[in-house]
């Protein structure tokens, strides 16, 4: 129960992002986007001073995780100038042995009093950057995308991809070979673009078509490996669809309703999970071997209760992992969708779950993070308060948890 066969489920990425090694994080929930950290155990128990290796203030304010590449981490954040008037969206390099900061650049700087209102639980760097050892992109929503080298000089930048959001940006950006993809589900445009990684410049533009009510997501798409080709996975309002990672084609969708979506769907046993949003959040599991609409076909379970809004799912080999925005962790069967337990952990979420070996990670929004013990019973293992608020997920490499809180990151090791 203890020992899980998670290879037949990596086995499903390999060669979508091929640059970054095992021992690397480097982009949102980690080497397959599913949460999986594979290399040294890390620590169960930690405060503000146990198992501390460093604490590193941050400026500004962001919502992004970190990534890790090669010893170095890199993260995005907003720093308002002095007089307010104006904010510096910038990318940030620290090393990940000392905690220093190697540098900050700016790479757009907005008027502040033209910005976006934004939600409570956003800030205006939120999505998390991604790196494929050459390049370290970055992306702020709405506000723009671009390209550094991995010294901070800045490569290229796009920002003519301008949207009307709603609460602010939120999905990550994802790499597909030479491509870097992304969902745009604002209020008045919906679609998925991929941008060519070398310029830029938009590879393929795919309207979504949209028909729902409440248009605005914020969910990061999933690449898999299918029959030989790569599909492109983005829930939106009302829909997920899958696309055709080399041209953009719309391959199949599922309805459903749902709205501000923000969830990254996970991949194994032939299923997609994914949340469906607001207002009653769902969880499903879809058969990805389909074409055209596929909602009354391909549809093999539902989760209504506990489902989460906010954190994404995570797959350990045949259990699926859940946490709700309101605290209640379940473990269900992958394939057929029965519950083995669901139990209130206490907190409020919005980080996604990380496996890590036999156990799984839980960041609430108080900075508290819960271990649990993977597997059919509920075993608890630890709680760990940071006493500082928290809605960034989880990154791990070498035996370090990489934890961001609103003001610092911290790396967390065994000492």
């Amino acid at each position: 129960m203890r020992h899980f066969h998670t290879s037949s489920i990596l086995g499903v990425f390999m060669g979508i992002v091929s640059a970054a090694g095992a021992d690397d994080w480097a982009e949102f929930r980690g080497p397959t986007g599913q949460g999986h950290y594979t290399g040294k155990p890390l620590p169960t128990r930690w405060s503000t001073t146990e198992n501390v290796v460093w604490k590193q203030p941050i400026p500004g304010k962001g919502w992004s995780s970190p990534v890790l590449y090669k010893g170095r981490i890199y993260l995005t954040t907003a720093v308002p100038s002095k007089d307010g008037k104006t904010l510096s969206l910038a990318a940030l390099c620290l090393d990940a042995a000392s905690g220093k900061q190697l540098w900050q650049t700016e790479v757009f700087r907005r008027d502040a009093a033209k910005s976006p209102a934004i939600h409570g639980k956003n800030s205006h760097a939120s999505p998390t950057p991604l790196t494929d050892g050459q390049q370290l992109f970055v992306h702020f929503g709405h506000q723009g995308t671009a390209s550094l080298d991995l010294d901070g000089k800045i490569l290229w930048t796009n920002d003519e991809l301008a949207y009307s959001p709603v609460h602010g940006n939120g999905g990550s950006p994802i790499l597909v070979d030479d491509k870097l993809v992304f969902s745009v589900d604002g209020s008045d445009k919906q679609y998925v673009v991929a941008l060519k990684c070398a310029s830029g410049k938009i590879a393929w533009k795919t309207d979504r078509k949209s028909t729902a009510p409440r248009k605005f997501s914020f969910s990061t798409p999933l690449a898999i490996s299918l029959n030989g080709s790569k599909q492109v996975i983005s829930p939106a309002s009302d829909a997920v669809i899958a696309y055709d990672a080399v041209d953009g084609k719309e391959l199949w969708r599922v309805k459903y309703d749902g709205y501000s979506v923000i969830p990254r769907p996970v991949h194994g046993h032939g299923l997609i999970f994914m949340g469906t949003g607001y207002d009653r959040p769902t969880v499903l599991a879809i058969r990805t071997q389909g074409m055209g609409d596929i909602t009354d076909s391909h549809v093999a379970w539902k989760l209504i209760k506990a489902a989460p809004h906010t954190p994404s799912p995570l797959l350990a080999g045949t259990e699926l992992y859940l946490i709700s925005d309101g605290g209640i962790a379940s473990c269900l069967d992958a394939r057929t969708g029965k519950v083995h337990w669901q139990e209130r952990v206490g907190g409020n979420f919005s980080a996604s779950p990380m496996l890590a070996g036999d156990k799984i990670y839980l960041q609430s929004e108080e900075g508290v993070a819960t271990v649990l013990r993977a597997g059919k019973k509920f075993e608890r293992l630890a709680q760990n308060a940071m006493n500082e608020r928290t809605l960034a997920s989880l990154a791990a490499a070498d035996g370090s948890i990489y934890l961001r809180t609103e003001g610092h990151l911290y790396r967390i090791q065994e000492k």
